[in-house]
This record gives structure tokens, C-alpha cells and sequence, in this order.
């Protein structure tokens, strides 16, 4: 840090280098207004005074209870005009017409035209510079009328002097950036209006508690494609002209506080730091923030009654949330992780000038107005060291792990030098934080009900399926659903080097669930533990069980195979793995892992699921794009030898999935063995489809039961569990009447079932 002069009082200022910036931060803690270019003459002139001293400033800060920024475009505009300030002032004799006013006759015009050239440079240009070039503007066309109306040859020349001299001034502001950007808007402006300044000049607005910064205006020529509320955030969506990314705007509560509850918070906020949270207090995250609610409500309970200020309970309750968020927390990435909405956040380094994006699911990809500073990033680096137990170094620039917010999941990566050499940059991967469903992956349009129908018989036959996909494609939320759609009374086995499926929220709803985090088979230092090809190993020790792979990466695929082939072969075994269709399944597993041909063949079924976009390339949607058998009766290559049947393809047209003809025709080997070890199903394709109809009739009636009462909850997992476990029990109880398996009679059963309980959820 170089300081230019210390700050003591309003106005005074110090330069700070940051990086490559250097931050010009101008004290105005006891100033009455709001420190603002825009809106305050006050302050834009005594910031043009100001920079013709600091004159390679980059960005500019004043300093209250809130700091308010403007980065380096609106500030080197601003740098212009106290450099034509400084210029003018030098050539003060130059301006002057003081020999004209030594002549007494003259005297009362120098004085007026002298005046209006001082007022104009000395006064107005620093406080006002479009008010004052549209002032020359008109004052050049007056002064020209008037001189055409002299008769008097003196005054004429002297009058011809002052126009020069206003037009020499004229000439230098038109050549600045602030001039040319509002030439064709200031036609009839009125001088002293500044609302054309808010288009310039827009601040970044950063309470002191907070290191995160906050573009709070809206932009202009943009377009409000969507509101709504997140708790106490208001997030507004904007498609802004000439761009291609929308911007996800939010305004959340620690923005909206008045002077004193920023103040309460930033004292709090100073006391708090002082305890540096341990290792063992993030071992479990959930205790630890109650705890700091606790403290941190009792500390602004005692700020508030010291300094005079009656705090109400909901009032209390939102401040002790906000410091919990700045202390512990993740600052305003927890309040983006609060938004289901949000599927990926990105921070990118070099941090400070580059705002968060994020991934929505309606939008895509926007960006948003948070801009967070490499403080806040270093802190949140601190805290994933802790929560993870893992180094984050130059000998180890990579650094993967989960944390679960308040609202939500997330797997978190962080990057830093020498891998990033500009500094330390983030992703954190939202997960929601309650289980997905395949009803609920039916009313997103992701699969349809008979996708949905396929997917649960062959829960049911416990088949083996590996579940591939691009990047944020949806494979571990599809992974989890399908997880769900097992019957509560198997043991389920989840294998994870970093926690993604929802192991917790599952277990909370009754299933017998063992949930093993192992060390990453990739990573770059030997972590402490099991490694995945261990973990899965230790699996068929563990009787009877279904198996449940996180994601296939490495040489673990050879230990899920040999789970696949000997350990597992009674009970559904399923994994999520980088790939684009079945070949590449099969091309990643046996050419790059080196899998053998023939233990791929332990694979049922490769559900493919990948982003499909619209033709303009600014829309996406996630689509399971294919249900595909694997044969077993191929030799080399499964593509040449029809290995992959197609049991269901996604239409782009219809938007869809549908039925091939393999699986209309009864052509399915892999729904073959499921029937042949039924009694009733087996040489009997009629009756294995009607079963697969009757799943996806219940998926589907579940799926209309929810949007026809507007009540989404019956989607959630806690429903479709139960609607599941009522299939099953009433399947039972219909096969032991009827010796048949009666589809219309099942499902008149569940359907009133389920109308029932509707009633029962809806009374409640």
C-alpha cells in the first residue's frame, strides 16, 4: 500500500495500489450527503480538484459507512476533466481580458465577460462539465449575435477575442469522452439537471462490514424480463441492449439498512473477527452457525442498547443473519445459493473487477452486478481449507470440496497460482437441496412419464446403468432421483470422493443409506483415506446392497466392473461418468480407463443426458436425449456390432423422448431378463409393457395431480416415495386377490390413494 496523504477529515485522500489498480479512497465519513459523481456537484468537484493531484488513479472510492466505487472507465472519464481543469488553470493568463479592462469605457463589459469565463472554468467545469460546455455552446451564440450588432470597432475586436477564448475552452471539453458520449443528448438540456450523469457515472456500492461489491442501479436501455423474491433479496432479471447476457440482479437486505444498523454491524462484524473459527467448529457447519447466530444476536442486542437504539425482534433476526453471512459465511454467494434457480456460480480472478456469473435455468448463462475483491476471496480460500481439510498452495493449486449453505448444496472448486496465475478463482455447483424426482424431471421436461415408466422398472429389476452426460448436464441430480425410486427396504451404498448426492436428505426419509467418502483416484497429492477402487472393494463386504458411484473417473471403473459382474449382480448398481453417448461410455471406460471388453458388458443400460440449445445459441435445456440397452452377443466394438439398442431417443422436434422401434417391437433384451425372473412376466412382452404403462400412467397422474393444484410439493421426494411405496404395496395386495397383476385396478387403487391423500396434505 503507498499512501498519498493519510485521511483525517472529509475530502482528505490517500492512493492505494491494488493489484494493477490504483485506487484513489477519498474520506467523506462526516459528509451530511451521500458521496456521489452523479448526484452531487459538491463531490464531483472536489474529486476533479483531487485528481489533478493523484493523477494516475484507476478507480475511485469514497469512504463512508458504505463505500461507493467507480471503476476505472468512469473514473479515467472523469481524470479528462481535471486534466483540461488543470490546463485551463495553468493558461489563466490566457483567459483573461484584463487589458481590455484597463480601458474605462470597457470596464462593465470586462467585468461581465471575465466573470462568466472564471465562473465557467473555475466553478463550473469541475462541478458541472456538460452544464458548462452546453453554457459555452449557448453563450458563443449570444456573444455572436451580439457582435454582429456593434457598430463600435474596439468592442468589436475585443468582442471577437472573448469568443475565441470561449470557444478555445469549448474546443477542450469537446475533445474528452464525457462530451462525446452525450453529444446527440443535450440538445435543450437544462443547465444543473443531473439525472444525464446517471448514465455516465454509476457507483459500486460496499457497506464497510462487507468486501463484496455491489452495482446497486439499474441499467439503462434494459429490458425487466423477470422478478421475484429470495427471502428478503429481490433478484430482478435483465436483457440489456446489445448483449447477448442477461444480467441477474439482486438487491438483498444489507443494501436496504439504515446508517445505524450499518453501523451496529460493522462494529459487531469488527468484534467477531477476532475469533477465528477452528477447525473442529466447521466439522459440522450446521451447529456452528447456530452457535454464531446466537452470539451474534446477543453482541447487537448490547451495541444496540449502548448506543441508544431499540432493536425489534425481526429487525434483530435479519442483522444477525446478515453478520453470520459476513463472519463464517460465504458473504452473497449464500444469498445466490438461496436461489433454486441457480444452478452453477463462477468467480473468476483477477478479483475486484470481474463480476460473478452464474448459471440460471430459465436464463442460462448471465451475468450478475456482485463484484467480489480478493479479500472476500482469501477469506472464502481460509474457510474451504477448514471445511475440507485439504491444502490450497502453489504445490497445490487445486482444491475440491462440498459445503452445505443454509438453502442448499454445493460442490466447490477452487483454483489459485501458479495454475491461475492472476489469482485465486471459484466454482461452486448448486445442488438442490432437496432430492430430484423423475416426476419432477417430467413437469421440467427433462424426461416424459414413459421415460419415466422404463426407468422405474428397471429399478425394480435392479439393472445395472451408468448415467452419462456433458458437463451440467444433470447426470448426479438424475443420478439421485433414481435413487429415490428405490424401495426403502434395500440398503443403499453411496461411493463419493466429494459429496454430491443427497445422501442426507434421503436418509432423513427413512432409508437405510451408508453414505463412504473416499480420496479422488485424480488427485494431485495422496489424500488421507480409502481410495474409490478401495471403497467400492470394501462394498461387497458389506452384504447385501445397492451401489451407488458418484462419478466414474478412473481406474475405480475396474473395481465398480468387478462389483457389476460378482458383488452386486441381485441389486441395482448406477454411477454418473463424462461421456456423450454410449460409445463414448464405452470408449472413456474400456480404451481410456482399461476396463476389458467383456466386463463392459456387465453394463445394462447408458442413460445419455446433455444440454440441447435453441438455433439463435442463447437458450439450453437439459434433456435426457437417449435410454440405451448393451447387449452382451458383440465381440470388439458394440457400435459396429449392434451392441446399443435404443430403448428410447430424444425427437428435437417434439421436444421428447420416444419409443424406438426395438422397444415397441418387444426387442429388448435387457426388459427380457427383468420379465424371465417374474412368473407371471416372462415369455410375456404384453404384460411387461402394460407394467412399464401403468408406471408412467402413476408418474404422469402425479405429474397433473401437482400442476393442476399449483401445489409442486407433490413432486418433491417425500411424496413420490410414498406414491411409490403405495404402487408396490398395492401391486401386492392385487396380486394376491387377483393372481394377476391388473394394471386398471392398480392404478384405480393408487389413484384414489393418491386423490386422498392430496385432500389430507391440502387440509393440513
Amino acid at each position: 500500500m503507498a499512501l498519498f496523504r493519510t485521511p483525517t477529515k472529509d475530502w482528505d485522500f490517500e492512493i492505494i495500489r491494488e493489484g494493477e489498480d490504483r485506487v484513489l479512497r477519498i474520506h467523506c465519513e462526516t459528509y451530511s450527503k451521500i458521496p456521489s459523481l452523479e448526484d452531487d456537484p459538491l463531490t464531483m468537484s472536489k474529486t476533479v480538484d483531487i485528481l489533478t493531484k493523484a493523477k494516475d488513479a484507476t478507480k475511485i472510492v469514497f469512504y463512508k459507512k458504505r463505500d461507493y466505487e467507480y471503476e476505472m472507465e468512469q473514473t479515467l472519464i472523469l481524470a479528462e476533466i481535471a486534466q483540461v481543469y488543470a490546463e485551463l488553470t495553468q493558461k489563466k493568463s490566457q483567459l483573461s481580458l484584463f487589458d481590455i479592462g484597463k480601458l474605462p469605457q470597457y470596464r462593465s463589459w470586462y467585468m461581465l465577460r471575465q466573470d462568466k469565463i472564471n465562473n465557467i472554468v473555475f466553478f463550473q467545469l469541475k462541478q458541472d462539465p456538460i452544464g458548462a460546455y452546453v453554457r459555452l455552446k449557448r453563450l458563443i451564440r449570444e456573444e455572436k449575435i451580439f457582435k454582429d450588432s456593434l457598430t463600435d470597432e474596439i468592442l468589436m475586436n475585443h468582442e471577437e477575442k472573448f469568443i475565441s477564448i470561449l470557444s478555445f475552452i469549448k474546443h477542450k471539453l469537446e475533445n474528452t469522452r464525457l462530451i462525446k458520449s452525450v453529444l446527440s443528448e443535450i440538445e435543450g438540456h437544462e443547465i444543473g439537471e443531473r439525472k444525464i450523469y446517471r448514465n455516465i457515472f454509476r457507483p459500486i456500492i460496499k457497506p464497510d462490514f462487507m468486501y463484496t461489491k455491489l452495482q446497486s442501479q439499474y441499467p439503462e436501455d434494459s429490458e425487466i424480463l423477470d422478478t421475484y423474491m429470495i427471502g428478503e433479496t429481490e433478484v430482478n432479471i435483465f436483457k440489456t441492449a446489445d448483449q447477448v447476457q442477461y444480467l441477474y440482479h439482486i438487491m438483498p437486505p444489507e443494501f436496504r439498512l439504515t446508517e445505524e444498523q450499518y453501523e451496529l454491524l460493522d462494529t459487531a462484524r469488527s468484534i467477531m473477527a477476532e475469533h477465528k473459527p477452528t477447525k473442529a467448529e466447521f466439522i459440522d457447519p450446521e451447529r456452528m452457525r447456530e452457535v454464531f447466530f446466537n452470539v451474534g444476536s446477543d453482541m447487537l442486542t448490547e451495541l444496540a442498547a449502548t448506543k441508544g437504539y431499540n432493536l425489534k425482534k425481526k429487525e434483530l433476526n435479519e442483522l444477525a443473519k446478515i453478520l453470520l453471512r459476513y463472519t463464517v459465511g460465504f458473504g452473497l454467494i449464500e444469498v445466490l445459493m438461496e436461489d433454486e434457480k441457480i444452478q452453477d456460480v463462477t468467480v473468476n480472478s483477477p478479483l475486484g473487477r470481474l463480476p460473478i456469473f452464474i448459471v440460471h435455468e430459465e436464463f442460462g448463462d448471465c451475468t450478475t452486478n456482485i463484484v467480489p475483491t480478493r479479500t472476500e476471496a482469501e477469506s472464502w480460500a481460509t474457510k474451504l481449507r477448514l471445511v475440507s481439510g485439504k491444502p490450497l498452495d502453489e504445490a497445490n493449486p487445486i482444491l475440491d470440496t462440498e459445503l452445505d449453505f443454509p438453502d442448499a448444496r454445493a460442490r466447490v472448486s477452487a483454483v489459485g497460482p501458479p495454475l491461475d496465475p492472476t489469482g485465486l478463482a471459484f466454482s461452486f455447483r448448486r445442488h438442490r437441496n432437496k432430492p430430484w424426482t423423475l416426476p419432477l424431471f417430467i413437469h421440467v421436461k427433462m424426461i416424459n412419464s414413459l421415460a419415466a415408466g422404463i426407468l422405474s422398472f428397471l429399478i425394480d429389476g435392479t439393472k445395472t446403468m451408468l448415467v452419462a452426460g456433458t458437463r451440467s448436464s444433470g447426470k448426479t441430480s438424475l443420478l439421485g432421483s433414481l435413487m429415490v425410486e428405490i424401495m426403502r427396504r434395500y440398503r443403499i451404498i453411496t461411493i463419493e470422493d466429494t459429496i454430491e448426492l443427497p445422501t442426507a436428505q434421503i436418509r432423513r426419509m427413512g432409508y437405510n443409506i451408508l453414505s463412504m467418502k473416499v480420496a479422488s483416484e485424480l488427485a494431485s497429492v495422496k489424500e488421507a483415506g480409502l481410495g474409490a477402487t478401495e471403497g467400492i472393494r470394501a462394498t461387497l463386504r458389506l452384504g447385501d446392497s445397492s451401489l451407488i458411484i458418484g462419478e466414474v473417473r478412473s481406474t475405480e471403473a475396474i473395481a465398480l466392473y468387478e462389483a457389476m459382474r460378482i458383488g452386486a449382480a441381485a441389486n441395482i448398481v448406477a454411477g454418473t461418468i463424462h461421456a456423450d453417448s454410449p460409445f463414448g461410455v464405452f470408449d472413456r471406460v474400456v480404451n481410456d480407463i482399461g476396463v476389458p471388453r467383456t466386463s463392459f458388458k456387465a453394463t445394462d443400460i447408458v442413460i445419455t443426458a446433455n444440454p440441447v440449445r435453441s438455433p439463435d445459441g442463447l437458450h439450453r435445456w437439459r434433456r435426457v436425449i437417449g435410454i440405451t440397452e448393451v447387449r452382451k452377443d458383440w465381440q470388439d466394438d458394440p457400435l459396429r456390432e449392434h451392441g446399443f439398442v435404443d430403448l428410447l431417443k430424444y425427437n428435437p422436434t417434439k421436444d421428447e423422448l420416444e419409443p424406438s422401434a426395438d422397444l415397441m417391437n418387444g426387442d429388448s433384451e435387457i426388459l427380457k431378463s427383468i420379465a424371465g425372473n417374474v412368473k407371471q412376466w416372462a415369455g410375456k412382452w404384453d404384460a411387461v409393457w402394460d407394467n412399464i404403462l401403468l408406471r408412467a400412467k402413476i408418474k404422469q397422474a402425479q405429474v397433473d395431480y401437482a400442476e393442476k393444484s399449483g401445489n409442486l410439493e407433490l413432486l418433491e421426494a417425500p411424496f413420490s416415495i410414498a406414491c411409490n411405496d403405495q404402487f408396490h404395496l398395492i401391486s401386492d395386495a392385487v396380486m394376491e386377490e387377483t393372481g394377476v397383476l391388473d394394471s386398471k385396478m392398480i392404478f384405480e387403487l393408487w389413484d384414489r390413494w393418491c386423490k386422498k391423500e392430496i385432500r389430507k396434505r391440502t387440509a393440513k
